[in-house]
């Protein structure tokens, strides 16, 4: 079946993307708005983009009428937030954050998550997530929609401090299995890391090999 994007609506597109692309990683990020208002939502438009700087991006979807989230406004604002990533002791509280809170009300509060301090940005982390990034804003970017009200925006942080659970480092390596990391589907649904393989790498030099052990 061959399907046109223009021909269909824009949930239409939505669905078929996030059915497609999956598992996608979940960025949960914490923000702070003018009046000092913590903020809390997970985001699964989210990757790593760069090692030199750090950098990792998550696109923030826009409300009707072109209007910013409240993740995205407060990191225009503030140049600044924390990454957080979600595992599974952790999702069920985070989920809970993307409840539609009123702008003067804290997710974090509500999904009954606890707050310490930013080691260099001034943002609150997460003290239940075993990963945690605190980011200054290294690029704002606008997509589609129109002019007066784009579709989406993109927060583009570097990374200025990790903070790494102890018993995840392995050799200057995150341990998965004891991270167990979750990722997001379609719909309401999350799933886990399952069987985990390994393929190495090919290269030119030993292409012989390769193909004799795939015939």
């Amino acid at each position: 079946m061959i399907i046109f994007p223009s021909e269909q609506t824009r949930q239409d597109n939505y669905k078929l993307l996030i059915g497609s692309v999956l598992p996608r990683p979940i960025a949960f990020v914490t923000s702070v708005g003018k009046t000092g208002i913590v903020n809390a939502a997970p985001f699964s438009f989210f990757n790593v983009i760069g090692t030199e700087p750090p950098l990792l991006m998550f696109s923030c979807m826009r409300k009707q009428g072109g209007i910013m989230k409240d993740t995205a406004r407060n990191a225009v604002e503030k140049k600044e937030f924390i990454v957080h990533i979600v595992d599974e002791a952790n999702v069920e509280k985070i989920n809970y954050t993307s409840i539609d809170a009123p702008e003067d009300i804290s997710e974090i509060e509500l999904a009954g998550l606890t707050v310490i301090p930013g080691h260099i940005v001034d943002v609150p982390r997460i003290q239940e997530c075993k990963i945690a990034m605190e980011c200054r804003l290294h690029q704002h970017l606008t997509l589609g929609g129109h002019e007066d009200a784009p579709n989406a925006d993109v927060i583009i942080g570097e990374v200025l401090c990790f903070h790494i659970a102890d018993e995840l480092l392995d050799s200057g390596r995150i341990d998965v299995d004891r991270l167990k990391p979750v990722g997001r589907l379609a719909g309401t649904r999350y799933t886990t890391i399952g069987q985990v393989f390994d393929y190495p790498r090919p290269t030119y030099h030993n292409r012989e090999d390769f193909n004799h052990e795939k015939k």
